[in-house]
């Protein structure tokens, strides 16, 4: 591949929030995230973990509590005390309404799926019927003395468990009152005037009712009697969140020392039919609080004030070690956050309310492989952009030519015009947009920077022209009519050709997965559509000599398909035939970047959060699998294969991590902006500090 010189670029201050709520859903196998700037992530579990929608956060939006109903409807509540539904085919909020009981702190759906329960700050239970369109309220509970913080529903749904500050109350669901109220001990709190809070609880089967406080306990209840069975002391601090298996043999909970217990129902002797719950296993994933924990039929997933959403399988539940056997941490969004203007040398920075524009520094020194030049003249920045309102920036982008930049909200689209005079920058912002580029999901503009193109989330694309200081609508793409086939349109990805661009996906009934569709711009028409596949496109990105597209999808499948002969290239059908080596495969982070040296158009270029790789395809394939893995120490030389080694062996880089962006900006120069961990953790507010031996 030849030398280049990178620019390492450290200064991208992007902290992701931290996660509050997650609700895993047993039927789809999706993982739902909220975070404290009101961002709710939707994960695919059984696509390699990755991240296929999110909805932008709000600034007036704290959520408490985030629960699947009916089947695939996802719902949220906080403490502006709306309950919100989430339309996940148009990526917007289908509705909210008020629960007029101040704050929501606790959200559950029954075990039918049909009710939603809700507690408030002035202490009620309200319960919802969820009607095919909307919710309506149905009844309240008796009102109890003070913030309902947890809820649970027991499994037959007669009766509700609620943890509230200093005592737990069981209610019938037919009558709406009060059966027990099991007062919390606080003697393991210090001081006995300290309250005592219920974070969570769990209603079994038998009828046993499981809370967890700010004492540091795991306490055991009989609700049909109201008296204590059992109690654990597993914290110094306080127990935040618990989650049980569906099969009700194990649950998981947090505590604000960032540790997470796993308890397991085990035979009280091995010959015994009698069995206890058992503290089996701690784990020290987490440095600060984990608010959230979730339990999959073979993973614990927590997340907390560290940011990180942490997956720890349950090994004795998978059958075959794959990437589902791997301990991972997801910290970055799996969604481009930066844009580059190479003629310019800008990058566009994407923060949850401001965008940042900086021109990268230069040198003039040189040196050998691997050194590190000193800078001639630092990275300047250059505009700090931010927006009006409390929502946050779903996407950006900034023109190849540094004059434009575009950035959409929930509900407004914004576009603005840069002016440079030699070290001054001036911008103006585009006035009068039309009514149907009220938001967009994605943004790029064409290479020339001449034309400008707009993804909505009704599944329409908006082409327009860009002239000087205005813009003129050219036309609009529209989803296929029918809908019989379509379930959704959500443009996850664009790329753009000299004369082509793509979008990608549609989702489709009957397994048939995503499908991805490519129209001519020239004769605004639909050119060809790609074969469906089973999983979600992390990357994709059209070959400038070839028109040959390139996809990469989130179970690490790479495939290349030639636009103009509207088939897989010979390339791709040998390596789809000859199968990618399995370290390749049980990577699990997914690909979200694709790029072309210009002068070697056998080669390809992507990269993950931790690696950059260079796949040549004029290697030859190996006929036990595609080698496609080599942890290489950074010399900036290309590797050569031994004379014992036959096959494709591409270089892969992991200096750079984490790798947020990476690109060529010319022939012989990179830019890769990198995100290190530690000073995420940094920012983030001091853990709980904890006494060790000998200090």
């Amino acid at each position: 591949m030849g030398e280049f010189k990178v620019h390492r670029v450290r200064f991208f201050n992007y902290v992701p929030s931290g996660i509050r709520c997650v609700a895993y859903n047993n039927q789809s196998n999706r993982l739902a995230v909220s975070r404290t700037d009101g961002t709710v992530e939707i994960y695919n579990l059984s696509a390699n973990y990755f991240q296929e929608k999110f909805f932008p956060g709000h600034e007036s939006r704290a959520t408490e509590a985030l629960c699947w109903a009916a089947g695939q409807r996802l719902f949220s509540a906080g403490l502006n005390g709306e309950i919100i539904e989430y339309d996940l085919q148009a990526l917007n909020i289908k509705y909210a309404v008020d629960a007029f009981g101040g704050p929501i702190w606790s959200m559950t759906a029954s075990p039918s799926g049909s009710q939603l329960l809700v507690g408030c700050e002035d202490g009620s239970v309200k319960l919802f019927q969820i009607t095919p369109d909307k919710i309506q309220f149905e009844r309240n509970f008796d009102r109890q003395k003070s913030r309902i913080l947890s809820l649970s529903w027991h499994p037959s749904g007669t009766h509700i468990a609620a943890g509230s500050i200093d005592y737990i109350t069981v209610f019938d669901v037919k009558s709406g009152s009060t059966i027990h109220k099991m007062t919390v001990d606080r003697q393991y709190m210090g001081a006995s005037k300290r309250k005592c809070i219920v974070w969570g609880v769990v209603f079994l089967s038998d009828g046993t009712v499981i809370s967890v406080d700010s004492a540091g306990k795991v306490q055991f209840w009989d609700s049909a009697t109201g008296t204590l069975v059992k109690n654990h002391l597993i914290s110094n601090a306080d127990v935040l969140s618990i989650a049980v298996a569906d099969h009700e043999d194990s649950f998981v909970v947090g505590t604000a020392e960032g540790t997470v217990f796993h308890f397991q129902l085990v035979p009280v002797t091995s010959n015994s039919s009698e069995k206890q719950w058992v503290r089996t296993k701690p784990f020290q994933h987490h440095t600060h609080d984990v608010r959230a924990v979730a339990h999959s039929p073979t993973a614990l997933i927590s997340g907390g004030t560290d940011t990180h959403l942490v997956i720890r399988p349950l090994m004795e539940k998978i059958e075959v070690k794959n990437y589902d056997a791997a301990l991972r941490k997801i910290t970055f969004p799996h969604r481009r956050l930066i844009s580059c203007s190479k003629r310019r040398q800008l990058l566009l920075f994407q923060f949850a309310h401001h965008l940042e524009l900086w021109r990268l520094g230069s040198t003039v020194a040189t040196g050998k492989n691997g050194d590190t030049l000193p800078l001639s003249k630092n990275a300047d920045h250059l505009l700090h952009l931010k927006t009006k309102g409390p929502e946050n920036i779903i996407c950006s982008c900034i023109s190849p030519c540094g004059s434009w930049i575009a950035y959409s909200t929930a509900s407004r689209f914004f576009l603005c015009r840069l002016n440079y005079d030699q070290d001054n920058i001036s911008l103006k912002r585009v006035s009068k947009m039309p009514a149907f580029l009220h938001s967009a999901l994605h943004i790029l503009f064409s290479e020339d920077s001449a034309k400008l193109f707009v993804a909505s989330n009704q599944g329409s694309l908006h082409v327009m022209q860009l002239l000087e200081g205005s813009f003129k609508h050219l036309h609009t793409f529209q989803p296929p009519s029918g809908g019989n086939l379509v379930t959704g349109h959500r443009e996850s990805c664009l790329c753009l050709s000299p004369a082509i661009f793509w979008l990608q996906p549609s989702l489709l009934f009957g397994g048939s997965g995503l499908g991805i569709r490519t129209r001519h711009l020239s004769l605004l028409k639909l050119h060809c559509t790609v074969p469906a596949y089973n999983f979600p496109v992390t990357a994709l990105a059209i070959a400038p000599n070839t028109n040959n597209l390139v996809l990469a999808h989130s179970d690490q499948q790479v495939f290349e398909y030639s636009i103009p002969d509207k088939q897989y290239t010979e390339w791709s059908r040998t390596i789809q035939k000859q199968g990618f080596h399995q370290v390749w495969l049980q990577r699990d982070t997914p690909i979200t970047h694709i790029s072309f040296h210009p002068k070697r158009p056998m080669h390809i270029l992507l990269h993950d959060a931790y690696m950059f790789c260079i796949i040549d395809k004029s290697l030859i394939v190996l006929s036990q699998g595609l080698v496609l893995s080599r942890s290489l120490p950074y010399t900036g030389q290309t590797y050569f294969p031994r004379k014992s080694e036959t096959g494709h062996v591409p270089r892969i880089y992991k200096l750079f991590k984490p790798l947020l962006f990476l690109d060529l900006l010319d022939e012989k120069t990179l830019v890769a902006v990198e995100r290190p961990l530690d000073d995420i953790i940094a920012q983030l507010p001091p853990p709980i500090k904890k006494k060790k031996f000998g200090t």
